[in-house]
């Protein structure tokens, strides 16, 4: 019997695909829990927001977090909710304005 594929959500590519614009810093957790190490590091490093960390918890696995202005946040919740995030707003595709769309009719 086939497998049923499972849904992609739009917001959340769409969300993925604004996360890739965002700086990125990989670190590992050593002896601390990810979240610890991602804000040690946030704090020794003093990144600005908005950024991403990829933390590798051990050899198979990594979490990713989203630093932003409000607080350090669980990337997958900003790919699905990228709208919350004002940092996240200038970086989103803006959709062509109706004079452009008209031009390009016209011709």
């Amino acid at each position: 019997m086939a497998r049923k594929r499972k849904r992609k959500s739009r917001r959340r590519q769409e969300g993925r695909k604004i996360l890739e614009l965002v700086p990125q810093y990989s670190i590992e957790s050593g002896e601390d829990k990810p979240v610890t190490a991602a804000r040690k590091y946030i704090q020794s490093v003093g990144i600005s927001p908005p950024a991403l960390l990829v933390v590798k918890r051990n050899e198979h696995t990594t979490d990713r977090y989203f630093w932003a202005e409000k607080g350090l946040f669980g990337a997958q919740y900003v790919e699905e909710n990228h709208f919350l995030f004002p940092s996240l707003r200038d970086l989103q595709p803006q959709p062509p304005s109706k004079t452009a769309v008209a031009t390009v009719v016209a011709r």
